[in-house]
Order: C-alpha cells, then sequence, then structure tokens
C-alpha cells in the first residue's frame, strides 16, 4: 500500500505507532551516532565520521502494529533520523540560519499572502515551520486518499448504524410489539447513548489521543448491533441499542476531528464536505441492503428463538464497524494532537512518512526540520497528569472549562444551539421517511386515486392500527415501493453533496448551510400540502438533498470553529446537543403527528431556518488556519 524499503530482515518485526521505526543499524552503534548521508542543494548533511551511509528504514507510516521477535527488543527511532536535518554547525560554533514561517525568508507567510490565500512557494532549504506549512509541505496525494476511504468508511458505518432502525421498525413491529410511542423510543435511544457517549468519548480523546478511541469505538458498536441482533425483546433490544449509541457518540466527534487535522487549510472545506458524503453513502448502502433482505424469508422462527430478516439485515450492517476497526491500525496518530501535547519529534516523523507516501521521495527532501510548538499548550498539556485515569478525569473537566470561557464561550453556545436546533428536523422526519411512505401505501391501497395529506394518511393508519390491537392481529409486511421510495430519497442526497465538494471552499461553510436549512425549512412545510405519495416522494427528495448540503457545512463549521486542545470536546458537546435534538425529533414529533398534525411540519421548519441563520455568529473558518 506503501513505499518502503526491504532492508529489514524476514525475522526482525518493527513498530510504526506514530512513526516510529526501529534502528536497523546496530553495527554502527558502537561506532557513533550517523553516517554520512546525500546532500542536496543546501540541505543539512548527517554529522559523524563513519564512511559507510546511514540505512534510513523509510517505510511510510500506514503500516499495522506488531511486536518485536528478537531476543532483545530493537532500539526505535523516528522514521528518518532528526540528526540528519538539524543545521550543520558553522566554524564559529553557531548553528546556521533557517528560514522560519511567519519570520521572515522564503518561508515567511505575511498578511498580504494570507489576505489573499497564495499558497507559500517551497522551501530552497530545511525549515522550522507551524502545523499548516508542515501538513502543506507534505504535499496532497495518496496518503490522504487512503485516510479519507478508512474515515469516510467509519462516517458510513456510524450512518448506517443510526439509520437501519428506520428500515426495522415496520419489520419488528410484531416482533417486538411496537406501537408509534414505542417506536418513537426505539428510534430515541441510540441518541440518548450517542448523548451520553459523545461528551466521554470527546474528552477522552483530547487528553489521550484519536486514534486509539476511535479503535476502541469501532469494535464496541459493532459487538453491540450483533448483540442487538439477537436479542428477543424489546427491553434487551433498547440496552443494545443504547450501549450501540454510546460507541457511536465517540465515532463522530472525534472523527471528524481526527480528519480535519490531517488536512491543510486549502483543501480542508472540500474533504470535509467530501467525507460527509459517506453519510449518504451509509443511507445508500443501508437503504439497499434493507431492500435486499428484510422483504425475504431468510432465518428461522421456533417458539423459543426467533432469528428473521430485519435481525439478519441488522447483523450485516456491523460488518463495516468490525472492518474499520481493524484498518485504523493502518493510521498514526493526529500529528496535531501530539503537538499540542509537546510531542513535536513523532508529529514530525509523522509528516515525513505522510511525505514520502504521497511523493515517494526520500525522507531528508522533506523541507522541515524542526516544528514550532505552543510553548503553553505544551506545559498544560505535561502539568498535574501522574495517572492515566487521573488525565482521563482532568482532561475531561479541564477542557468542558475551558469550553465555557470567553471567549470560546460564544462559539460553544452557538454551536449546541445550531446543532439542537439542526437535528431536531434531520433526525425527527429523516428517521420516520421510510414510515410515512409505508402509512401512504397502506393508504392508497384501501383508497385508490384518493388524493389526501399528510394528516388524513395519519388518521387512517392510526384508525387501522388500533383495530388490528383489539383483534390481536399483525401485519408487518412491507411494499417493495416503500424500499424504493426511501432509496430515490437518499440518493437525491448524492448531487448535493457533490455540489457541496466542490464549492465548499469557494462559497463557503455558511452559504451552504444558510441555503441548506432555508430550503429544507421550506420543504418540511410544504409536507403539509403534499396529496398523494408521489408529490410527498419529491418533497422529501428535495429536504434529503438540501438538508445533507447542509449537513456537510455544519460539520466543517463546528470542527474549525474550535482550537486543538479543545476540538474533541467541543465537537462532541455539540454532538450532545445534537443528539438530544434527534430524541426530541423521534420522539416528540412522532406524536404531535398522531395527535396534533399537521404542527410538527411547521415546528421543523422554523426551527432549521433560524438555526441556520445563527451560523452568522460565528467566525468564518474557510480557507483559514485551523487554530
Amino acid at each position: 500500500m506503501v513505499e518502503g524499503d526491504s532492508g529489514k530482515s524476514k525475522s526482525e518485526s518493527y513498530n510504526v505507532e506514530a512513526g516510529l521505526q526501529p534502528n536497523y543499524n546496530q553495527n554502527n552503534a558502537a561506532a557513533g551516532a550517523g553516517n554520512a548521508a546525500h546532500n542536496p542543494n543546501n540541505s543539512p548533511s548527517l554529522t559523524g565520521s563513519n564512511s559507510n551511509s546511514t540505512h534510513i528504514d523509510n517505510r511510510a507510516i500506514i503500516q499495522p502494529y506488531s511486536l518485536g521477535t528478537g531476543a532483545k527488543q530493537p532500539e526505535y527511532q523516528f522514521a528518518a533520523d532528526n540528526r540528519g536535518y538539524e543545521p550543520e554547525p558553522n566554524t564559529n560554533g553557531k548553528q546556521q540560519d533557517v528560514e522560519r514561517v511567519g519570520a521572515g525568508g522564503a518561508g515567511d507567510s505575511s498578511d498580504e499572502d494570507a489576505k489573499h490565500k497564495t499558497p507559500l512557494p517551497p522551501p530552497n532549504r530545511p525549515i522550522v515551520a507551524n502545523f499548516e506549512r508542515a501538513i502543506e509541505l507534505c504535499e496532497y496525494g495518496k496518503f490522504h486518499y487512503i485516510l479519507l476511504a478508512i474515515c469516510g468508511l467509519v462516517s458510513t458505518s456510524e450512518e448506517m448504524d443510526v439509520i437501519s432502525m428506520s428500515f426495522i421498525l415496520p419489520s419488528a413491529e410484531c416482533d417486538l410489539d411496537l406501537d408509534t410511542g414505542t417506536k418513537g423510543w426505539l428510534n430515541s435511544i441510540i441518541f440518548i447513548g450517542m448523548m451520553v457517549g459523545a461528551y466521554f468519548w470527546g474528552s477522552i480523546a483530547d487528553s489521550f489521543g484519536r486514534k486509539k478511541i476511535l479503535i476502541v469505538i469501532s469494535f464496541m458498536n459493532a459487538l453491540c448491533i450483533v448483540a442487538s441482533s439477537f436479542s428477543q425483546s424489546y427491553g434487551y433490544f433498547m440496552l443494545f441499542r443504547f450501549l450501540n449509541g454510546a460507541a457511536l457518540g465517540g465515532s463522530g466527534p472525534v472523527i471528524w476531528s481526527y480528519f480535519a487535522e490531517f488536512q491543510p487549510k486549502a483543501k480542508r472545506g472540500s474533504m470535509l464536505s467530501f467525507m460527509a458524503a459517506f453519510w449518504t453513502f451509509g443511507n445508500l448502502f443501508v437503504a439497499g441492503l434493507a431492500w435486499l433482505i428484510i422483504p425475504t424469508q431468510v432465518g428461522f422462527i421456533s417458539e423459543y428463538f426467533t432469528y428473521n430478516s430485519w435481525r439478519i439485515f441488522l447483523l450485516v450492517c456491523s460488518f463495516p464497524s468490525f472492518l474499520v476497526g481493524f484498518l485504523l491500525f493502518y493510521l498514526p496518530e493526529s500529528p496535531k494532537f501530539l503537538l499540542t501535547r509537546g510531542k513535536k519529534d513523532k508529529a514530525l516523523a509523522i509528516f515525513r512518512g505522510i511525505y514520502v507516501t504521497n511523493t515517494k521521495k526520500k525522507p531528508e527532501d522533506y523541507m522541515v526540520y524542526d516544528l514550532e510548538v505552543d510553548e503553553k499548550l505544551s506545559t498544560e498539556s505535561a502539568v498535574g497528569f501522574k495517572g492515566k485515569y487521573k488525565r482521563m478525569i482532568s482532561g475531561m473537566v479541564d477542557h468542558s472549562r475551558d469550553l465555557f470561557k470567553s471567549p470560546i464561550l460564544r462559539f460553544t453556545l452557538v454551536s449546541i444551539t445550531i446543532n439542537f436546533t439542526f437535528h431536531i428536523g434531520y433526525y425527527g422526519l429523516m428517521m420516520w421517511f421510510p414510515e410515512v411512505f409505508n402509512r401512504y401505501e397502506e393508504y392508497e391501497k384501501s383508497h385508490p386515486d384518493q388524493p389526501a395529506d399528510i394528516c388524513a394518511v395519519t388518521d387512517y393508519v392510526v384508525d387501522q392500527l388500533q383495530k388490528e390491537s383489539h383483534n390481536g392481529t399483525c401485519n408487518s409486511d412491507i411494499p417493495q415501493s416503500v424500499f424504493m421510495e426511501s432509496l430515490i430519497t437518499l440518493a437525491s442526497a448524492l448531487p448535493a453533496n457533490l455540489f457541496a465538494i466542490l464549492g465548499m471552499d469557494l462559497l463557503g461553510r455558511r452559504f451552504f448551510l444558510i441555503a441548506g436549512t432555508l430550503t429544507a425549512g421550506i420543504c418540511s412545510a410544504l409536507m403539509y400540502m403534499v396529496r398523494s405519495s408521489v408529490q410527498n416522494l419529491i418533497v422529501s427528495a428535495v429536504f434529503s438533498g438540501a438538508i445533507s448540503a447542509a449537513n456537510a457545512a455544519l460539520d466543517c463549521l463546528i470542527t474549525e470553529v474550535f482550537p486543538t486542545k479543545l476540538r474533541a470536546t467541543g465537537v462532541a458537546i455539540s454532538m450532545v446537543a445534537a443528539r438530544l435534538g434527534g430524541i426530541i425529533g423521534n420522539i416528540v414529533i412522532a406524536q404531535l403527528l398522531d395527535n396534533f398534525c399537521p404542527v410538527p411540519t411547521f415546528i421543523v421548519s422554523f426551527l432549521l431556518i433560524g438555526g441556520g441563520l445563527m451560523c452568522l455568529l460565528l467566525p468564518n473558518t474557510t480557507r483559514k488556519e485551523l487554530n
């Protein structure tokens, strides 16, 4: 998958966490440190007097973990020996001048450059760089696309787990004895778990790193899905869906922080929008799976145990989570996070590995020999943490407190409000689309060629359910057209996501958020005016496309607005508000639809439009540095 040399013997093993590589030059250790290496142009040379060239294990960082197998654990160095990048001492005993970002020279980033967003020219000698300059000099290529594929698959699996319930509800109605109220709670329990998990995992990720947390929650998520598919009662099913949500709660804030921290500012908006498109892929994939599996008669039913088609569908939905759990081992820790912990050597090793993977050049060609670190952040990170559990608790408390202090307080409150209002509409309607499609099918089957609004359809279906309950009968068969309409609705998000990918860095985050929520809000109000399943499908499809583009913009904006030290926690708290909105949307909106139609459609319309306009209170983060 990546480039590397073959100088290591077959009996040796290596560990490449955060760019660490073993030193295979054991024979040189006794003779002294380092040997001469190729010195292009003005780049500093390796120190030392040994005439043999130093062997640098040049494997790029996308490698799995491995334990040493020799009698003695090999000495670990960074992917490229840092001594080879130190400036060469001159005759006066002083180091040669180097270019520093923001300190003049070829690597300087002036206010005029920033104003016009002109990219800096590549330096002609190794420099001391900040994060933005260092990741820019890695160039953009193979590593970033592999990162996008793996992180995108995390988002795909997360959305599959959330949306899968909307397809299960009509099918599980008889097995779990569901009515509108219990359906609302089943839709909502995963959001309750996500609300709890988001804050917990996000705070831990800001203390211990992004990658390890993502691996843990991916496997936890997959196992909980499998357990829920075997649950035979409503209570156990609710329990495992809650635990499933607790794992998913960490996935969202952590994966977005992790992915953003590898992106140069010129491409961050478009790539975050691209990753948001994986939510659409997850929607389409889960809709297609539901169409293929649920209508079939696969599985078996006995007096004591039932494992029918909708349970098999749920089991299949767990496979992507297992897959990403293994794939994440092949990625490094976030270099931005490592810099906030004062670990600039590990961060620099990762940058070199990214450079090698993207360019297929030698690590010594990477024009950064040292990284700028915010000494205040690194000091704060290193003080007061004597044990990992104390560090975890202290980190959670400190990060939460900092989010509610000026000047971050305004960002936190606006972010919470936008996410709350947005997700009432997003999940309050999107999660119920298959149910609404099914209701229209039932009504039109009994009343062919007779137009009716959503309220008349709902009254008819609720009345039929009450009759079936009194008669002791239950019918959970779902017409094929319901799955087809769901797939069309979710597929409408694809062109909207493509537009967001192409235009996010040109038109800006706030443009897409306001335009998307305004369009979705109008569609929500129009749902009261539709008179047939076809009209309902058209309005639902436009709603899905608009809300998806707005969601991509919201993910970009919320990810970028918080500083690195607080990013995962800030996004997590925003996600807590989002999950609370999802809970209210699924429970309250459903009950209002059955009892006070058409009030919920206008409530959702007002909340979406109002929440979208609140983004004007946040700073413009388009093509800006990540801190």
